[in-house]
């Protein structure tokens, strides 16, 4: 059987590679600021009034700024498992970018497990399949040295 393919849940918020990949945000060439998600109008810091920005691959480890737990379903349009299963949610703070993006944290990682501090790093996930297609989310996990 073949592999299925392998598609973004949302498109252009991150790159499809399984071994590096990256959030896709935008940098303010007049102030230098980062964003997450991409920004394609105006430069959101409210004291520059940039409109030239440029698409970043943004840094691919951070560190845990906050965490908690998730204990309730969201509501649609998230696709949550039947029967929901608690997760982790962390608050990490890019590397380079200096910005707080918040995800989840991947399956096994218990609230126990995280300190603030703690170094993570951007993976892929499987989000949900159908008969087409393997429809992939970014989540963080334990940085691997």
């Amino acid at each position: 059987m073949a592999a299925k393919e392998q598609r973004p849940a949302v498109e252009g918020w991150f790159t499809l590679d399984p071994d590096e990949p990256h959030l896709l945000g935008t940098r303010c060439a007049t102030c230098g600021d980062y964003f997450f998600p991409r920004e394609t109008t105006f430069c959101r810091n409210p004291s520059c009034d940039g409109r030239e920005l440029e698409e970043v691959e943004l840094s691919r480890r951070g560190r845990v700024w906050s965490f908690t737990n998730n204990c309730y379903a969201p509501p649609e349009p998230f696709m949550a498992p039947d029967p929901f299963e608690p997760y982790v949610l962390a608050a990490v703070e890019l590397e380079k970018e200096k910005m707080v993006v918040l995800g989840q944290m991947t399956d096994g990682v218990e609230v126990d497990d995280l300190t603030s501090g703690q170094e993570v790093e951007l993976t892929l996930d499987t989000l949900f399949e159908d008969d087409e297609a393997s429809y992939l989310v970014w989540k963080w996990r334990m940085a691997s040295d």
